[in-house]
């Protein structure tokens, strides 16, 4: 009777082929937006993240045979997760866009108290951060989103294959970049209601001035409040235009940490 004899070596490959596309996808569920939210039971992340990895893993050319146990291992599994955590993170931080022009519209309007709890992150945010954030996921759902982000992983398997060395300093400060593009990209969204209730505040200013006796915050607060709503009520008539300005600009950010040297 014949024994079936399989190297360590085709042992590695084996369980390779298959562990180490799945250590980037896991990682990249886990920041991804919208997969990666809390709301989203863990179970089904892995399950999608198995799914993934069955049908990329055949197309990937070529798989590394290194040990599990060794210290080349230990630097692979630290070089999967980090490229997929920032790939994750950068479309968490396109996202994230709106949570924080929310944020600033409320504390303009006076609505920085009104606060509950974001189930997606598991943090407390603004009613407003909170409504632009539920507006913005189902509009990246009906712009198949989910299926471009998928696809800018697969992507990544070209510009940091499993043999290569991972992200470099100039990767970094792409990734690092995105802090400053995130708010200067909320400023621009804040900034016609911005001037708008600078306008009501001076003209509340120049009320006080003329009329001392009237108490300008009971007046002037459910007014800021009602012209703040109005302007964003006028302003969801523009709002799909700047949501795919935003989001092609953000993707064409990640694709340049794909394409950076």
């Amino acid at each position: 009777m014949n024994e079936l004899l399989i190297s360590e070596a085709q042992l590695n490959q084996f369980i390779g082929q298959y562990l180490w596309p799945l250590l980037r996808v896991s990682a990249f569920y886990f920041a991804v937006p919208v997969i990666g939210a809390r709301m989203v039971p863990a179970r089904v992340r892995i399950l999608l993240s198995l799914l993934t990895v069955m049908l990329l893993s055949p197309m990937l050319p070529e798989i590394p045979t290194t040990p599990f146990l060794s210290l080349g291992g230990m630097v692979m599994v630290v070089k999967e997760v980090l490229i997929g955590l920032a790939l994750g993170f950068m479309l968490q931080v396109v996202m994230h866009v709106f949570v924080l022009a929310g944020q600033l519209i409320a504390m303009k309007m006076g609505l920085g108290f009104a606060s509950m709890n974001d189930p997606s992150n598991g943090v407390s945010v603004t009613v407003l951060s909170q409504f632009y954030l539920l507006m913005t996921t189902l509009l990246f759902l009906s712009i198949n989103g989910h299926l471009i982000v998928i696809q800018m992983l697969v992507d990544s398997y070209e510009a940091f294959p499993l043999t290569g060395e991972g992200l470099q300093p100039s990767h970094f400060f792409t990734v690092f970049s995105m802090g400053s593009w995130m708010f200067s990209v909320a400023l621009v969204i804040c900034l016609p209601l911005f001037t708008s209730l600078l306008v009501v505040n001076m003209s509340f200013g120049v009320m006080s001035r003329s009329a001392p006796q009237m108490n300008v915050f009971t007046v002037g607060f459910p007014i800021t409040l009602i012209f703040g709503l109005l302007l964003m009520w006028y302003g969801l008539g523009n709002f799909l235009p700047l949501f795919e300005s935003i989001m092609q600009e953000g993707f064409l950010i990640v694709l340049q940490l794909l394409e950076a040297p």
